[in-house]
């Protein structure tokens, strides 16, 4: 995008007052020319002045505000955003792509219809962005980096990826990415590399429903995140270890459940079955029984969670080097399977698929109900063996803290089961309900 208009600003308020002056443009619904001219002008000013006045990402937030809020977007929005799509698909220029980057992650992050992100995947933005991440000029800017990642996933969350789309993305890509969280973060807020592992979770997701749609062709798609991992995933381990981190904290539903749909694939996969270090693997466990005994009974979307938590640790259980001697915690994790279903456990009648699941986990062949003997009442002493039931209420839930010896803090499968796995999406900000906070 050719600019024809030059600047000479003295000092910060010059700066933002010429960019009012720009985005209160005012003209008719089909002059062009004259929104082009004004977002040209918007371009210059900000990639000029970007080093002296826009070095703070509230500086560049305040930007693209000003832009989304001014009459030469409001009043032309359609037009605009296709504008400024156009110029990411065409441009190189690192200052203008951080501008027109950051624009379109604020419209559609504050875009409650999605049309951003829509109308870039209409456009094909997809594998440009594949391209930019991958670009070493983009690369040595990491605040736009991090910015490109963030857009690829909030645009690849919204719809399907198209074939192309799919076509984007090499093995390279993937283990370059595997190989981003390998490294040691800069970051300190920041530890495990979230905008790359939701980068790499979404991809996943995408894989994963893809594979359910068997008519249009895209089944046999490679999913590449478990090819990357079944192939290199002694070298790309803290992948796997991250995800557990990132369960154990994760409050967003919508992030559980593509942590879970990625676990569900690689433990119902026998060549990524046992790519977990053994001690992580018994963390997780833990940390997925944990949530599990978390869940309140009455909320729909915690039963949905529930159940896709359950689906995802019967492979676990079944595949993993969990299912081979020493077996971890074998009375334990069946009791606390056995209390999910109990009358003791919830106030309300335990539902059918939550029945199910249960005991599929449970007649697993090294995974019994532990029978518990105590001495019968009548005094006889003659070590009669009964089931011991469970403490129920809140007496239930601390027992199973007990069992579990907590180490962390609070916070190929059928077809059928795929597709309850994929169907499973919650909207972005909702958070995962809580028996504990709930009662609090």
């Amino acid at each position: 995008m050719a600019f024809e208009v030059s600047y000479n600003l003295e000092n910060e308020q010059q700066f933002w007052d010429e960019l009012d002056d720009i985005v209160s443009t005012r003209c008719h619904q089909h002059q062009h020319e004259i929104i082009d001219n004004a977002l040209r002008s918007f371009l210059n000013v900000t990639t000029n002045y970007r080093s002296e006045y826009l070095q703070t990402e509230y500086s560049v937030a305040k930007c693209v505000y000003q832009l989304s809020k001014g009459p030469l977007f409001t009043q032309h929005t359609d037009y605009v955003r296709r504008q400024i799509i156009y110029c990411l698909l065409q441009e190189d220029d690192n200052p203008t792509l951080h501008i027109v980057a950051a624009f379109l992650l604020f419209d559609g992050r504050n875009n409650q219809s999605d049309a951003t992100f829509e109308m870039m995947h209409d456009e094909g933005v997809f594998p440009r962005l594949i391209e930019l991440i991958q670009a070493e000029t983009v690369q040595e800017e990491p605040q736009l980096h991090r910015m490109f990642l963030e857009l690829l996933y909030e645009s690849s969350r919204i719809l399907r990826l198209k074939l192309e789309d799919f076509n984007a993305i090499g093995d390279a890509f993937i283990l370059y990415l595997l190989g981003i969280i390998e490294g040691v973060s800069d970051d300190a807020d920041d530890p495990y590399h979230y905008p790359v592992i939701r980068v790499l979770l979404v991809l996943n997701e995408q894989y994963l429903v893809a594979s359910t749609h068997q008519r249009d062709g895209r089944s046999n798609v490679t999913n590449r995140v478990i090819k990357a991992i079944s192939t290199h995933g002694t070298t790309y381990k803290t992948f796997g270890c991250n995800l557990i981190l990132l369960l154990n904290r994760e409050s967003e539903t919508s992030l559980q459940l593509l942590i879970l749909k990625a676990l569900y694939l690689i433990f119902g996969n026998t060549q990524t079955a046992e790519y977990f270090y053994t001690n992580d693997l018994h963390v997780l466990v833990d940390v997925i029984l944990r949530n599990l005994m978390d869940l309140p009974a009455d909320s729909p979307a915690a039963n949905a969670l529930r159940h896709t938590y359950l689906r995802v640790l019967h492979p676990i259980l079944m595949h993993s080097q969990i299912s081979k001697p020493p077996f971890y915690k074998q009375e334990d994790i069946s009791q606390i399977l056995n209390m999910l279903i109990t009358s003791g456990t919830h106030f309300a009648p335990v539902d059918e698929t939550t029945q199910r699941l249960v005991k599929r986990c449970t007649d697993i062949p090294w995974l019994r109900p532990p029978i518990i003997t105590r001495t019968d009442t009548n005094g006889s002493g003659s070590g009669v063996q009964s089931p011991v039931e469970p403490a129920a209420g809140d007496g239930q839930k601390e027992l199973a803290r007990r069992m579990l010896g907590m180490s962390v803090d609070d916070g190929g499968a059928s077809t059928t089961s795929v597709l309850e796995v994929a169907s499973h999406i919650v909207e972005p900000g909702v958070k995962t309900p809580s028996r504990g906070k709930d009662t609090a």
